[in-house]
């Protein structure tokens, strides 16, 4: 009880704040594509499905990311013990993990990429084969996937406070988290809306999922990549996209 108590004593700090605030905004940043990612997944549902989908879907992802830092001390140690090795190349099972998300997401983008091109015949029967629990399913996965990556940045984020304070830092990780859902929650409607309304913008987006996949597959062979990169080349790609479409609309006036 006294230990658990000791971790809301973080939150009487200016420190304790800063941190929840830093980390907070780190998460939602790396929340962008799991936002890209269901505004593709729940497109093909009818409308009055698509909101119960990310609200099942999100809720879910929060679950099981409160439930992985509950374990924090196991879900650490799939990065140091090796499962197996294959030419020379050793596996853990975080890098599985990372492995097996990377192909999921190249699999799904480019199977939504060739249902775009092919046209309005193909999106429609792919409409017609999505169901409820197909997407929350997806959602789900691909949240436990990313979440990899958030809880253990987290963790190391908050060592420094922990340190100091010798207190536990899991209720500023745990609040960070639950913002960062919320706001995923909120924005994943006008996203979804923005994105899939807009068919290059939607090209983009799923080209920039097939980016995240390739860097999660790198990663589980131990190539890191800063993630910095790919959201600013987003972000530029985007920039074009939107000047383009404001002069398609110039010209049309």
């Amino acid at each position: 009880m006294d230990h658990f108590l000791a971790s809301f004593q973080i939150l009487g700090t200016v420190q304790g704040w800063t941190y929840l605030l830093i980390l907070t905004l780190l998460e939602i940043v790396l929340g962008i594509d799991n936002i890209i990612f269901i505004s593709i997944v729940t497109d093909p549902l009818p409308r009055a499905k698509q909101r119960k989908a990310r609200m099942i879907g999100l809720s879910l992802a929060l679950i099981i990311r409160i439930l992985m830092l509950s374990v924090i001390s196991w879900v650490m140690t799939l990065d140091q013990h090796p499962l197996f090795t294959i030419m020379g190349q050793s596996f853990t099972g975080h890098s599985l993990v990372l492995l097996i998300g990377g192909l999921f997401l190249i699999y799904k983008s480019v199977t939504e990429m060739h249902s775009s091109v092919k046209g309005s015949e193909e999106g429609h029967t792919s409409k017609e084969k999505s169901t409820l629990r197909g997407v929350i399913m997806q959602i789900v996965v691909i949240d436990f996937i990313f979440s990899f990556d958030s809880v253990i940045s987290a963790v190391g984020m908050t060592n420094d406070i922990s340190q100091q304070t010798h207190a536990n830092p899991l209720i500023i990780i745990v609040l960070a988290v639950i913002v960062s859902m919320i706001v995923m929650l909120l924005f994943s409607r006008p996203i979804s809306d923005f994105i899939n309304e807009r068919p290059t913008i939607k090209m983009i987006a799923l080209g920039f999922l097939v980016t995240i996949g390739i860097l999660l597959i790198a990663e589980s062979f131990g190539e890191h990549v800063p993630k910095g990169y790919i959201y600013f080349a987003l972000v530029y790609s985007l920039v074009i996209e939107f000047l383009n479409i404001k002069m398609r609309k110039n010209k049309d006036e």
